[in-house]
């Protein structure tokens, strides 16, 4: 089967969408499937052109028995509401040609990945004019996040563009998304339901596994008695990761907790300066990939901080490490939120925005070594029997071909 892949982030070596969409590209091509991916160079979560790369050329390279096409794009140095949609505009428009070139290589499936919504139309013509089935897969729900988080004003922008999504979603063959509230969602935005599927963010549980102790806390000098609350991930404006840093504070006096805070982002540098006068927290930048199983089991308590009016318009991928890791999470999720479902018998939950709160539950936790280890085994067990990398792509696979045959 030839898939032709349509994604603005695509770079298996980090972290996210772009290392999602390259796991699921080099799997699908090792199982047989001719694959082809037009996106952009590398730059997230640094908002940089990574080295070795322009943002105004294009290029081709094969990785791993993928072809990749990349395409030009604009990476704005200050982020605001205009500058992203600047931004996504840049790649939908300069990978339009590459993307009607590939119409005559036949595909049997167009998949998208959203974000972003520009890529929509051009994805959906590619397909039909190719004859090829349409897939749209939506990792989060960019435009709902984009105004609810007043990344963009509401008004009359946020009606257009809001119908312009409803319009190109129904429109495909298939919808999916990674988690059953968005799939409520996607409902609500008129997509046949006989059109969705649930398609979750996986994770490579013989990478990711369980460690008595990480050798990352020597390099780091954090001694075993220390119990370490860790952040990895995206340093956005999604994420609301000024609770963190509220917690730190509350718990400053107590000398067993350190907070690692790792990773990049838009609001790293303004997190980093609030927190200057703090001795818990210990930065690092975004680690490669060969070092993520260590930097996982480093923690004793995972952080997943989200802003309330998020919650159910993404679904961390970055959770699904944090449960195959072994150690529980402790996330701001309001009950009855997906995350929260997902924590059931995992972590710990608190309120969205209380830092005291937080504060609270990581100090029960510190104190209680065989409370984190029962919930450890549980955020494990639940990875193995509902986010284990195989399982989950066997599933698309079956999808696809099911799609194409008209089953």
């Amino acid at each position: 089967m030839k898939i032709l892949i349509h994604v603005i982030n695509y770079f298996p070596e980090l972290t996210g969408i772009g290392k999602y969409s390259g796991e699921m590209a080099e799997w699908l091509a090792s199982r047989g499937h001719e694959i082809r991916v037009v996106t952009a160079p590398p730059y997230y979560p640094e908002w940089k052109v990574g080295r070795g790369y322009s943002g105004a050329r294009y290029s081709r390279e094969v990785i791993r028995g993928v072809k990749v096409f990349r395409c030009p794009l604009w990476v704005p140095k200050k982020q605001n509401g205009f500058n992203r949609i600047v931004h996504l505009l840049s790649f939908a428009l300069s990978s339009l040609p590459v993307m009607f070139g590939q119409a005559f290589w036949k595909p049997d499936v167009v998949f998208v990945v959203e974000p972003s919504l520009f890529c929509l139309p051009g994805a959906w013509l590619v397909a039909r004019l190719s004859g090829a089935k349409a897939w749209l897969h939506v990792q989060d729900f960019e435009v709902d996040a984009a105004f609810d988080l007043k990344i963009l004003p509401a008004g009359k922008l946020r009606d257009i563009i809001r119908n312009l999504e409803r319009i190109m979603m129904r429109r495909f063959d298939r919808v999916s998304t990674i988690s059953t509230k968005m799939m409520e969602k996607l409902e609500e935005k008129g997509v046949d339901r006989s059109k969705t599927i649930r398609f979750p963010n996986w994770v490579d549980t013989e990478a990711i596994f369980p460690r008595e102790a990480s050798a990352m806390r020597q390099e780091l000098g954090l001694l075993e008695d220390k119990i370490v609350c860790l952040y990895s991930g995206n340093m956005g404006e999604k994420q609301g990761l000024e609770i963190l840093i509220e917690a730190a504070r509350q718990l400053k006096e107590e000398q067993s907790i350190r907070f690692v805070l790792c990773g990049n982002g838009t609001a790293r540098e303004r997190l980093y300066e609030s927190a200057n006068d703090l001795t818990n927290i210990v930065w690092l930048s975004l680690l490669p990939a060969d070092k993520l199983n260590d930097l996982l089991n480093l923690a004793d308590i995972h952080l997943l901080p989200q802003r309330a009016d998020a919650a159910d318009l993404v679904m961390p991928s970055k959770l699904t490490g944090m449960l195959a890791s072994g150690r529980p999470v402790v996330a701001t999720a309001r009950v009855g939120t997906e995350i929260a479902q997902v924590l059931e018998k995992s972590g710990k939950l608190v309120e969205p925005g209380n830092a005291r709160w937080l504060a609270g539950a990581i100090l029960e936790l510190s104190g209680d070594a065989p409370l984190r280890g029962a919930l450890g085994e549980e955020a494990r067990r639940y990875a193995l029997g509902n986010l284990s990398r195989d399982a989950v792509l066997s599933g698309l696979d079956i999808e696809l071909r099911s799609m194409v045959a008209g089953t």
